[in-house]
């Protein structure tokens, strides 16, 4: 598109188009400012040109990430100004019918994949994006708008390396302001975003982001040889923050709040050099002025969510699974094998499934061992050692259509990716008022007892468990692992499968290609009527071998498999324990603060008159794991453990 036809149809405001204009950007700002307040309000005031100039080459299905100053790009990938607006004001009619604010826009309908409240997030998401474009084979595109202040973020260094890594066609746009919140970007940085990109193998543009001209005519290049799969791209716009960090910042801080050039008379004055009328200009200036007053004076008569609706869209609801009975007479296969087969069968099942992970080809453990060469290098995607940036694909991807598996070597190294996790996976489609999918999986496995010290043995699951949005499944025996991963990958939320290492080489009757195993389901493997153990993991099979010792001694027990500590079968755990009237809880995590503290609390709320005895918690002291053998062994509880407190518990 030639360079003053486009300026033109800019300033014209096409209500369809997907270039909304520099006017909607300034005027909506302003009406902002006029009619309501909000401390935690994010402007972009100043940087209009760089968001209209940047996307205005882009199609609808091309894909954006955000930053908390979002507005700007999102209303110019196409988002209506009337629905965030009512957004901003927490309406029911807003984009995100009110669920997401100020700094969290999103509509994937139109490729617009979230602005973000947690600076750099946006990226690695924005990775997962391109990764669903480059296994696809289409020429769409994504670009990940961040502030400069982002480039101290461990995620851009993950993800520009990744994308350079993979040749991902995604162009990583940094509005550089000059300020990162309250401090200048010279002081926070010794090395230029031109040598940073160049140390990626990146190329890298710099652009005047208060000219829409320039930065139109400079997106026009980049995008087409993005489109083309020439790589990735660092677009650095050098643009004006006219505001201060948020609204009712005082900017003492600041000696830059001068004058400056407004990138909205800028475009006048191309315009006019172009031949376009003042007449014409002003009569697009009061249409969008008129838009605007009607949109505001529109989100303050509509309605707020309703107060009962706090549940929604947490969760999308699992689909109907059956699950078919094991035939225990069937030839034995390791857990190793049943979990390999999943993956394979799913990825042979559906097209949209693939593995993403550090030297998930390689497979560490064995578990994915094979089938890169059965599926190639585009669904068994090895990648750097970068946690953020797996999850991050595993998240955007999954928001683009696909069903990603990623693979996090440990449990342990959920700490150095957990925002992925927390803040973007479990939330995004609570955040976006149910409109965006995250049907992901990532797998990763734990287990003490092989010395492999404090960080390699976290039984974390707990933390996992308290995290809203999430489904936490940990299977004990290979046809469970089977089902139960099938399920996952075929689930419509995001699912952390945690196995446990210790049992990858436990042996079980193989199943059929169609087991599945329902989410939230717990098993009974073993009945009994004198005490209820609920146990999962690897401490099931400990809770069945006490079980069979306690046998001989008259106790009758009854064991339950939880399968999926997150949502927990509350049902099954109170039909038992109105049977027996006595319940103990194991788990090989430390016993305070975990999965059976909230089980305990359940039982004492809600079964008292049901029980005739304190219930017992059984795990591992309170402490880090340990590396010698012999303080190992003594801190992990084991089948004894279990025994000893059903002997407890059946003695009161």
């Amino acid at each position: 598109m030639a360079l003053l036809p486009m300026l033109t149809m800019v300033m014209e405001m096409t209500l369809v188009a997907q270039e909304l204009s520099i006017p909607i950007l300034a005027w909506f700002h302003q009406f902002l400012q006029r009619t309501f307040f909000f401390e935690e309000l994010h402007l972009s005031v100043g940087q209009e040109a760089s968001a209209v100039g940047a996307c205005g080459h882009l199609r609808q299905d091309d894909v954006i990430t955000s930053n908390h100053r979002g507005h700007g790009h999102c209303l110019a990938k196409g988002v209506p100004p009337e629905e965030m607006i009512a957004e901003l004001m927490a309406r029911e009619a807003g984009t995100n019918r009110g669920r997401a604010g100020s700094m969290h826009v999103a509509d994937p309908d139109l490729g617009v994949y979230g602005a973000n409240g947690i600076v750099g997030a946006g990226m690695p998401i924005a990775v997962g994006a391109a990764t669903s474009q480059r296994i696809s084979r289409d020429d769409r595109v994504t670009v990940a708008f961040f502030g400069d202040g982002a480039v101290a973020q461990g995620a851009f260094h993950e993800s520009l390396n990744l994308a350079s890594v993979h040749l991902l066609p995604v162009v990583f746009f940094c509005e550089n302001n000059g300020w990162a919140e309250f401090s200048k970007s010279s002081d926070q940085h010794r090395a230029t975003l031109a040598e940073r990109a160049a140390g990626y193998g990146v190329r890298h543009s710099s652009v005047d982001g208060g000219d829409v001209a320039a930065v139109a005519d400079l997106m026009g290049h980049v995008i087409e040889s993005v489109r083309r799969g020439k790589g990735p791209w660092v677009v650095e716009a050098v643009t004006h923050r006219a505001r201060g960090h948020y609204e009712g910042d005082a900017q003492k801080y600041r000696d830059d709040t001068g004058p400056h050039v407004d990138p909205l008379e800028r475009c006048r004055i191309h315009l006019a050099a172009g031949g376009v009328s003042d007449d014409e200009i002003t009569a697009v200036e009061t249409a969008v002025d008129a838009r605007l007053m009607a949109a505001v004076e529109s989100a303050r008569a509509a309605p707020l969510p309703s107060a009962t609706s706090v549940l929604e869209s947490v969760t999308v609801p699992e689909p109907v699974v059956v699950e078919t009975p094991v035939d225990k007479a069937r030839e034995p296969w390791k857990m190793m094998d049943a979990l390999r087969s999943a993956m394979a069968h799913s990825m042979e099942d559906d097209d949209n499934v693939f593995l993403v992970g550090v030297d998930i080809a390689e497979a560490p453990f064995a578990i994915t061992r094979g089938l890169v060469d059965d599926f190639g290098v585009e669904r068994v995607r090895s990648t750097p050692i970068s946690e953020t940036a797996v999850v991050g694909t595993a998240v955007g991807a999954a928001m683009d259509g696909k069903r990603p598996v990623a693979e996090i070597m440990y449990l342990d190294f959920i700490g150095v990716c957990f925002d992925q996790i927390l803040n973007q996976a479990a939330k995004l489609h609570y955040m976006t008022g149910g409109k965006a999918t995250l049907p992901l999986v990532i797998r990763t496995q734990f287990g003490a007892g092989r010395s492999s010290g404090s960080q390699h043995s976290q039984s974390l699951e707990a933390l996992l468990a308290h995290i809203p949005g999430l489904t936490v499944v940990m299977p004990s025996n290979p046809a469970d692992a089977y089902g139960l991963l099938r399920t996952s990958i075929e689930s419509p939320n995001p699912v952390i499968f945690i196995e446990n290492r210790l049992t990858y080489g436990m042996k079980g009757p193989v199943v059929g290609r169609d087991h599945r195993v329902p989410l939230g389901r717990a098993s009974i493997p073993r009945t009994g009527t004198s005490v209820t153990v609920v146990s999962y993991s690897r401490m099931v099979n400990e809770a069945l071998d006490a079980a069979t010792t306690l046998e001989s001694e008259g106790i009758s027990v009854e064991v339950i498999d939880l399968r999926t500590i997150a949502p927990i079968d509350w049902e099954t755990i109170e039909q038992s324990v109105k049977k027996t009237s006595r319940l103990v809880v194991a788990h090989e995590a430390v016993r305070d603060h975990g999965i059976g503290a909230e089980i305990a609390a359940r039982a004492a709320s809600d079964w008292f008159w049901h029980l005739d005895a304190p219930v017992v918690r059984v795990g591992a002291e309170f402490s880090p794991p340990p590396y010698s053998p012999g303080v190992e062994k003594e801190w992990l509880p084991c089948a004894e453990d279990v025994a000893e407190a059903v002997r407890t518990t059946a003695r009161a």
